[in-house]
């Protein structure tokens, strides 16, 4: 799977996938992340990629041009199934979102700043807006990492055990259940009875009983 990545900022991306399960991934030839700065398509000579927003107001927006020029570069290389931008006003990020993305081969992910972008690259160029939350980011890289780490995990091979992700909150609609690790008591706090059964038809029902227990506590949206 390849994505790339349309940044004015390339700094903010280093981290976040240069390590742990990010970087095997990239390591194995299983995920290939690609970061652009979209500055590097700026015709200006002083390599400005934003601008005043006609009718006036506070903020600058990013510019058409640059954006459009990296754009159209790489889909003259390839074929890509989706173009995201990460903008707040966006469908708010779900499982089913990274499920979809996961499968893909090729995407392209915008990230915003300033006011935002040029609304002509929103209606001409855009396939798919995400948000991760109904807050602002000074600009939408921390998103993108978010949003790669939650489908690259995906990716078949990623993980160590593959079924370890079938299993995660969110995947059934359900938030999932407590685990325990050794020691089976600490402090007089103890690991409940069923887990050290050997039981497994128990201990599936169990942890399916503790995840709909905790779904209605805490998340009981996700049940309606």
């Amino acid at each position: 799977m390849r994505i790339d990545i349309l940044t004015v900022v390339p700094q903010l991306l280093e981290s976040p996938f240069a390590a742990s399960i990010m970087k095997r991934a990239q390591d194995a030839g299983l995920l290939e992340i690609h970061v652009h700065n979209i500055r590097d398509y700026s015709t200006n000579k002083h390599k400005n990629v934003d601008d005043y927003q006609y009718g006036g107001g506070a903020g600058m927006v990013m510019s058409i041009e640059p954006i459009a020029a990296v754009i159209d570069k790489l889909k003259g290389e390839r074929n890509y199934d989706e173009i995201i931008y990460m903008t707040p006003d966006g469908e708010l990020l779900e499982q089913s979102h990274c499920n979809q993305f996961s499968l893909q081969e090729n995407l392209i992910i915008l990230c915003g700043h300033y006011k935002g972008v040029d609304e002509r690259i929103r209606e001409h160029y855009i396939t798919k807006e995400i948000s991760i939350g109904s807050y602002v980011l000074s600009g939408g890289e921390l998103a993108a990492a978010v949003l790669v780490d939650a489908i690259g995990r995906l990716i078949p091979g990623v993980l160590n055990d593959e079924t370890s992700a079938l299993t995660d909150s969110f995947q059934d609609n359900l938030l999932s259940p407590p685990v325990y690790t050794r020691p089976p008591e600490f402090k007089g706090m103890k690991v409940p009875e069923v887990l050290l059964s050997g039981d497994f038809k128990r201990i599936e029902k169990w942890r399916e009983e503790e995840a709909l227990k905790r779904t209605q506590e805490r998340r009981p949206d996700l049940l309606e």
